[in-house]
């Protein structure tokens, strides 16, 4: 006999009408979706504004560039740019000065020192030419004539209440020039205007004046069709010169972020994963409650496929609005996430302001996307489970609990088959890192489908305590948990999630922090340090002057001043600059760790000095994939390309891109630059170093070209900077647990539903509102302990993962695990607090509760 077919609309009308009827279930469906699309959001917009910022900047300044001419850590000599022009009749050819400066009337923030010939500039650049007269025409006549003129952006001038003619002292290094505005930049398109607006232009001879880049150029910009006319002029370069595509250094650093962006979105990803815990769950409980009345469709005639598309459907919709809201909120925790985002950028890598944050609609559609994409693989199972149940067995409560526990096997076979291919992507080299956090993640998966056999043990384990401490009440809780498993170890799979991210991230940054506080014990070993002030947090910009050295070294109680030079060079071999620091000292004194070292260690300063080659870092190694022992590295100098053996690896947590250590007379002798950049100096003993401190900033005071450190100090400053760079995660890990917490509260909620009529029996039975609060509290705690416990071996395994694996392929840092027991203490309370905190509106309603109404609905 056959089934009438039943139209699609009227089931959408039941579901309609269920949703009205207990909506809080479908809002903490939204709001799991849209909190974890908003975490992937945010951090893609934080991460594309900074970029897209830094970008714009480049392009504006270089302008029409197809290649330039550059040089050394002191650039280029102007004697080049001569010989260009004059010599070779090279005419699109333009010189650059460029640095950074800052100005406390200009909002304090590093603005960018562009220096360019205007007589050169049109090919290139057309901001100065065409200039009109209502936007400062004539302040171009003082700005050729006259020295220490600029020109700045329009909407600077604006924000600060800057006018044409005003005079505003800027500094670089810490050496103050006072500089009149004589000219405002206003583009006519918006790119332009946001592009330029912390840029400053001023003629060659100033910036070299702000720069002490006498005699100097940052690099002189080519315009070539083609590369047969860039021929004669590479022939023509003198040794340490070279011809580069005008892209090159900008690639190179934005590729410096790559890793960094890529684990800040891998660990927003997390929040995402949780939140599909938390899909699963609600469709699940949405398909259990509603098994009746699936059970009647089915025998009127529904088709287990209009079941399923109604079940997908429900989810692609309720996903719609929940990735719209995530959306929206992305954009608004972007604007925080931005600042973050840019510090850490800052501290680390290069100076970019980010004045707003860009709203690219690829990454709206992405957010959608895989918003709404969870949603339907969360749901697929439940949908599927209804589909394929018969009405009979649909009309049957047991039915979904029994094959629950059938699955348990399985789902250890399932722990053990996604765990090895995890464990299997992890252990692949040479791979992208999106390989290696796919497996992360399915380590962290095959945990999660643990849960439900763990929790099985557990509560059979921890049942026959709670009986003989709370009576009745203990044996009724740990078996309801085990009754409604298809609901329980879901709710408890989404909590242990959150928390082992929690354990995990919370031992990496520990580890990390302890093993960089160490590291600082090791290399900084002076008393008192000198050195100019930083654009940035951790990187030191210009020289110190001649005079503050000779003055410091010569102070009464110095025994020692060992002094270094901070550069960056160009490295062929590896296509990228490296971060190159010349000592004439070890200021480590012998501390210093190293990870492989060629012949005596006892002998390894005395052959650096010697100038026998250089000390690399182990970023730089691993970084590169160098082998052991590492080849030759080579530097481009003053006198050509260079080839230095490397005596040792050391480990350095200063720089991700790679370090070379190398002495500092044959650095001066190979590139031609006496300057210092810091002082280190050893105190005789009794000498206390804070008095030191107190009597140079006192010598020094009203110069800004110099800052004074202890040892202290310094090292505050530094953990300063890494405490910045995990404020981030440490939002990223509290959105997670809340997303947690919603799916442990949707959990408890629809399982109070479910068990409304048993509760009722209860209650008219003899249980009163007290003992119904506290075993439903019981519940909730037992599930909160349990995720807990589980947690915390899953959250040291993902710790493993990170400090091991994740970590060394991102960065190039070998860190040393540091356990300790608050780790898990905490994250064993975080996951016991929220599930009690989620239990009490279930405890609330239940409490509230007609008992004869209860009995009554089933």
């Amino acid at each position: 006999m056959s089934h009438p077919t039943t139209s699609t609309f009227p089931l959408w009308r039941t579901a309609w009408r269920r949703a009205r009827r207990r909506p809080l279930q479908y809002v903490l469906f939204v709001l799991g979706v849209a909190l974890g699309v908003a975490m992937m959001v945010s951090i893609d917009l934080a991460n594309e504004s900074a970029s897209r910022a830094f970008q714009l900047s480049t392009n504006a300044v270089a302008g029409k560039t197809t290649h330039r001419i550059v040089g050394g850590p002191a650039g280029v000599d102007e004697e080049v740019y001569r010989r260009l022009r004059v010599e070779l009749g090279y005419r699109p050819a333009a010189p650059v000065v460029e640095g950074y400066v800052q100005s406390d009337v200009l909002g304090g923030q590093p603005l960018r020192l562009v220096g360019v010939d205007p007589f050169a500039e049109p090919p290139f650049r057309d901001y100065l030419s065409n200039q009109t007269e209502e936007s400062g025409l004539e302040g171009l006549i003082p700005f050729l004539s006259r020295p220490n003129t600029v020109v700045i952006s329009q909407q600077l001038a604006q924000a600060h209440a800057v006018e044409l003619g005003d005079e505003v002292t800027v500094s670089a290094a810490g050496r103050p020039v006072t500089v009149q505005v004589v000219g405002l930049l206003q583009p006519a398109d918006e790119a332009s205007r946001r592009s330029l607006r912390d840029v400053v232009f001023s003629d060659v001879a100033t910036a070299q004046e702000l720069l002490d880049m006498a005699g100097r150029l940052s690099h002189i910009d080519l315009i070539a069709e083609d590369e047969v006319a860039l021929t004669p002029v590479r022939q023509m370069l003198p040794a340490g010169v070279s011809l580069e595509p005008a892209q090159a250094r900008s690639n190179a650093i934005q590729q410096m972020t790559a890793a960094f962006e890529l684990n800040l979105t891998a660990l927003s990803l997390l929040a995402l994963v949780v939140g599909m815990f938390l899909i699963y769950n609600t469709v699940t409980f949405s398909v259990v409650q509603r098994r009746r009345l699936f059970g009647i469709l089915r025998a009127l005639g529904v088709t287990r496929g209009q079941l399923f598309r109604l079940i997908v459907g429900e989810a692609i919709a309720l996903s719609f609005l929940g990735s719209l809201l995530g959306l929206a909120l992305g954009v608004v925790l972007g604007r925080g996430m931005v600042g973050l985002v840019t510090q850490t950028i800052n501290d680390f890598y290069f100076v970019v302001n980010v004045r707003e944050v860009t709203v690219p609609p690829l990454t709206l559609l992405k957010g959608l996307l895989i918003g709404v994409a969870a949603a339907i693989a969360a749901s697929l199972l439940p949908a599927y489970e209804a589909m394929r149940t018969s009405p009979q067995s649909t009309l049957r409560r047991s039915t979904l609990e029994s094959r629950t526990r059938r699955l348990l096997p399985w789902l250890v076979l399932a722990w053990a088959a996604l765990g090895g291919a995890g464990a299997f992507l992890l252990w692949l080299r040479d791979v992208s890192l999106l390989i290696t956090f796919a497996g992360l993640f399915a380590v962290l998966i095959a945990f999660a489908l643990l849960t439900a056999p763990l929790t099985v043990l557990l509560m059979r384990a921890v049942a026959p305590l709670t009986e003989r401490l709370l009576g009745v009440l203990g044996r009724l809780a740990p078996r309801d948990i085990v009754r409604s498993l298809s609901r329980t170890s879901v709710a408890v799979a989404a909590l242990m999630t959150a928390v082992s991210v929690i354990v995990g991230v919370s031992i990496m940054i520990g580890s990390f922090r302890q093993t960089v506080s160490t590291w600082l014990g090791q290399t900084l070993r002076a008393d008192v340090y000198l050195a100019p002030p930083s654009l940035t947090a951790n990187q030191p910009s210009g020289a110190l002057p001649a005079d503050v050295l000779q003055t410091a070294a010569a102070w009464p109680g110095v025994e020692d001043a060992v002094a270094a030079r901070n550069v960056q060079v160009n490295a062929p071999q590896f296509e990228r600059p490296l971060e190159l620091a010349a000592v004439d000292g070890d200021v480590s004194r012998g501390e210093r760790a190293y990870a492989w070292v060629r012949g005596p260690r006892d002998t390894l300063w005395a052959r650096l000095h010697a100038g026998e080659g250089v000390i690399i870092s182990e970023p730089l190694l691993l970084r590169e994939n160098l082998p052991l022992p590492p080849p030759d590295i080579t530097l481009q100098t003053a006198q050509g390309l260079r080839d230095f053996p490397v005596l040792a690896v050391m480990y350095d947590y200063s720089s991700d891109q790679g370090t070379v250590l190398m002495d500092r007379e044959l650095y001066v002798e190979l590139f031609d630059d006496p300057a210092l950049t810091s002082m280190g100096l050893f105190l005789a003993q009794g000498r206390d170093p804070d008095a030191v401190v107190a009597e140079l900033q006192a010598t020094f005071a009203g110069r800004e070209d110099v800052m004074v450190q202890s040892n202290a100090g310094v090292r505050d400053n530094a953990m300063d900077i890494f405490d910045r760079t995990f404020a981030i995660t440490a939002a990223l890990q509290l959105l997670a647990t809340v997303v947690a917490f919603i799916g442990v509260l949707s959990a408890l909620m629809s399982l109070q539903l479910e068990r409304a009529r048993e509760l009722g029996v209860l209650r008219a039975t003899g249980m009163t509102v007290r003992q119904l609060w506290r075993l439903t509290l019981l519940e909730t705690g037992l599930m909160g302990a349990t995720a807990g416990l589980l947690a915390m071996p899953t959250g040291y395994v993902l710790a493993w993962i990170l400090i091991y694996v994740i970590n060394v392929r991102s960065f190039g840092w070998t860190l040393r695990m540091d356990l300790q027991p608050q780790h898990f203490l905490q994250a064993f309370a975080v996951a016991l607090v929220a599930a009690l905190l989620a239990g009490i509106y279930p405890a609330s309603r239940l409490g509230k509760m007609v008992v004869a109404e209860a009995i009554r609905q089933e």
